[in-house]
């Protein structure tokens, strides 16, 4: 059986094992049917997320080894629950290659070694460059032959067998591997990387011994019974993701696996033998169906106004996408173009082919469309390429073909790092609508469409995962929430933070606009967390300063803009009060997205925290501790009867969440259909509403603008003239017509169970 309900948590160093399996009681009281846990396998030292796995043979000591693992097992045993783990196929942490002995390895023994099949390396291109030197010609100076190994400070690395005489400039000349400058990382590298992350290379599972020997302790997990479900992270970095899954499938014929596929909108999930995606789809919907779509003209006008440019979403992506082609991924556009030599102009067509891919990669011959899509929007944007597009176009479509494969490898990374890591950190018109799986462009969702894309995923993905925030998003589902607001307020909007840029100037005008909305969308937020947020967002835009190249001129305005925020109380009072203003119209919307997320089709995931208010932006500030002693004192009180106002302890919210949870688990017989409701009188489209199969959701849509029209007054919802009764409350309804006045007198979402 498919987990009812999966709960998210952060294994880490600093919140162990241990701790998680002390979480088991809590969880199981909450309603869900599966903790879901982040990578716990091995990872590189101190790493705090463990997708830079080093040892695929055991579990990370950092975390409690296999020994918490096995406590963590009983614990879940004993409260009823399942485990469904996060594994990390594409690629493994080499940044410390001590703690990777497999890596180590191949160091050592070049070619020759027995784990060399285990990497994407080209070994035609010589030595493995490893880019850590010092940008300083003399840095290959600072070298050291210690206890048998070549040191670069604090770095070590081994010494071939037979090589080690001689000064140790002359014992590094002799080794399978190359220190470079650590600014060649992103030009000359000869291992396939993930996105421009030299630290993490590639794995290549495709060969059923590399896939044995990195998922045999997971299966073994599965094998044992202790694993129920797989969470398969960047399947589009794998060379062959088709043959992948049906490897995993055959080894776990009963697990619920999903993927982590970033659907653009639209676009559809191969036929993999897999539950579905980890939810960023559905995410889009459920967020989007909350905005009010009339008022994009004034959020166009407001960004023209705040920047003096007018640019569009799709020329940016372009922009953002053909950068990170050609400079970020410039190593493997190189990889790519050496084979096909005799196309002399290959790069720059191959970029811009993929800064113009419209997805983040094809699974040929599945999604061959695409293809034809960039290769017509590149001769429309470069004329001149149009012979050498034609040339390649007709290798890139052969699945057979190491071009194709390679380049399909390739489109996703530059998907990643163009749009989610640059292009929306630049487009600030309105950044509720900017997170990894949507089109900003897209201002908002149509009930319509929102019921249309449900219907879809309980016909074809009924399974797939659904979630609100994860350790990726670039903001919390709280932040987004309140966010939305601004889009039945644009006037109100607009009249703020345009006295806001005069008040308090920054030379980069789009990024003022996106500190300005991740403020007022996170307050009250401290001084330390805005400073964070904002510096790393100016540098993932790197439009004003860059990670690798910080302008300190900037970043010195940029505290000051933020300082200013804190230390004028007049501007200070301001923030904090718009933010007020806009609070209770965003718990609103928090709960009617919550709602609708935990029992519209798909396997609801709650990300650790957000049962309750969670007014979180883009990571580390997502991955903060968890009070989960006052989560577990607050679900106490509601089971003895509480029924809590919609206030700043976030109770109401752990309320639909709970109710909704222990509901799908209890009698999984209610989510088994989905049909539209429509609810009639002159507000009936602020309402937004679902029958699962004898669950019915309602949630109020647009709260300010039904405030403004003097609420529900003489709105219906028609049943089948069945009892009902509302599970948050505890309220009984009868007859065929329902006064939504009533049913959500007491909050703006209700959950309806029908009673026989």
């Amino acid at each position: 059986m498919p987990p009812t309900g999966t709960y998210r948590v952060q294994v880490r160093p600093d919140f162990p094992l241990k701790n998680t399996a002390e979480l088991a009681d809590y969880l199981a009281d909450l309603g869900v049917s599966h903790l879901y846990t982040a990578p716990l396998l091995t990872a590189a030292p101190g790493s705090e997320h463990g997708y830079d796995v080093v040892d695929h043979g055991r579990v990370n000591p950092a975390i409690g080894g296999e020994e918490g693992r096995l406590q963590l097992r009983k614990a879940l045993e004993a409260a009823g629950l399942g485990l469904v783990v996060d594994i990390v196929p594409n690629h493994a942490g080499v940044g410390v290659p001590a703690a990777n002995p497999s890596w180590w390895d191949v160091l050592k023994n070049g070619e020759a070694s027995q784990y060399a099949k285990w990497y994407d390396i080209d070994w035609s291109r010589g030595r493995v460059l490893i880019p850590v030197l010092a940008d300083d010609p003399d840095a290959l100076n600072e070298l050291k032959v210690e206890d048998g190994e070549l040191r670069y400070f604090d770095k070590r690395y081994p010494i071939a067998d037979g090589t080690g005489e001689g000064s140790p400039r002359e014992v590094h000349d002799r080794q399978h591997y190359e220190l470079v400058n650590w600014t060649r990382g992103d030009t000359e590298l000869n291992y396939r990387r993930f996105f421009a992350i030299v630290d993490l290379a590639g794995l290549r599972v495709e060969d059923p011994e590399v896939f044995d020997a990195t998922h045999r302790e997971i299966l073994r997990w599965y094998d044992e019974g202790a694993v129920q479900g797989i969470r398969v992270d960047h399947p589009d970095g794998v060379r062959d993701p088709a043959g992948y899954f049906d490897r995993l499938h055959a080894a776990a014929p009963q697990a619920w696996i999903v993927v982590e596929k970033i659907l653009e909108p639209g676009e559809e999930l191969p036929g993999w033998p897999v539950a579905g995606t980890t939810g960023y789809d559905a995410m889009a919907e459920v967020c989007g169906v909350f905005v009010d779509t009339t008022t994009e003209a004034f959020f166009d006008t407001l960004d023209h106004h705040l920047t003096g440019t007018t640019t569009s979403w799709q020329d940016l992506v372009h922009r953002t996408k053909l950068s990170a082609a050609t400079n970020l991924l410039a190593t493997e556009l190189d990889r790519m173009a050496r084979l096909v030599p005799e196309i002399e102009a290959a790069p720059r067509a191959l970029a811009e082919l993929a800064a113009c891919f419209p997805v983040y990669r094809s699974y040929l011959p599945f999604g061959s469309r695409y293809l034809a899509k960039a290769r017509s929007e590149a001769g429309r944007r470069r004329p001149e390429l149009i012979p050498v597009l034609d040339q390649l176009t007709g290798r890139l479509r052969n699945p057979d073909d190491e071009l194709a494969i390679r380049f399909q490898q390739f489109t996703g990374a530059v998907m990643a790092k163009g749009v989610e890591d640059t292009a929306f950190y630049r487009w600030t018109r309105f950044t509720a609508r900017n997170e990894v799986g949507n089109d900003p462009a897209h201002f908002g969702v149509s009930a319509d469409e929102f019921h249309e894309c449900s219907g879809q995923r309980h016909r074809s993905w009924p399974e797939s995962m659904t979630g609100l925030s994860t350790h990726d998003t670039k903001r919390s589902e709280d932040v987004r929430a309140r966010l939305a607001v601004l889009a039945e307020l644009p006037g109100d909007w607009t009249e703020v933070v345009r006295r806001w840029v005069r008040i308090d100037p920054l030379p980069d005008p789009a990024l003022a606009h996106l500190v300005w909305q991740a403020a007022v969308g996170a307050w009250p937020i401290s001084r330390d967390r805005l400073h964070a947020y904002a510096l790393k967002a100016a540098r993932e835009a790197a439009a004003s300063t860059t990670w690798t190249k910080p302008d300190e001129s900037f970043e010195t305005a940029l505290r000051e803009m933020v300082d200013r925020i804190y230390d004028d109380p007049a501007l200070h009072e301001e923030v904090a009060g718009f933010a007020a203003s806009i609070t209770a119209p965003g718990w609103s919307n928090s709960l009617g997205q919550k709602l609708v997320q935990l029992t519209m089709p798909g396997v609801p995931d709650v990300y650790q925290g957000t049962e309750l208010w969670d007014l979180s932006l883009v990571d580390p500030d997502n991955r903060r501790p968890v009070d989960f002693a006052l989560r577990r004192e607050l679900l106490a009180r509601l089971d003895d009867g509480w029924l809590p106002p919609i206030d700043d302890t976030g109770a109401a919210k752990l309320l639909v969440t709970s109710r909704a949870l222990r509901l799908r688990r209890q009698r999984p017989e209610l989510f088994t259909g989905y049909r539209p409701l429509y609810a009639e009188g002159r507000v009936g489209e602020h309402a937004l509403a679902f029958d699962r199969g004898g669950a019915i959701t309602v949630a109020t849509r647009l709260p300010v603008g039904l405030s403004r029209r003097g609420g529900w007054q003489d709105t219906t919802l028609t049943l089948d003239g069945q009892t009902w009764t509302e599970v948050l409350t505890g309220t009984v309804h009868g007859g065929s017509t329902l006064t939504v006045a009533d049913l959500l007198d007491r909050y703006p979402v209700a959950l309806l169970v029908k009673e026989s």
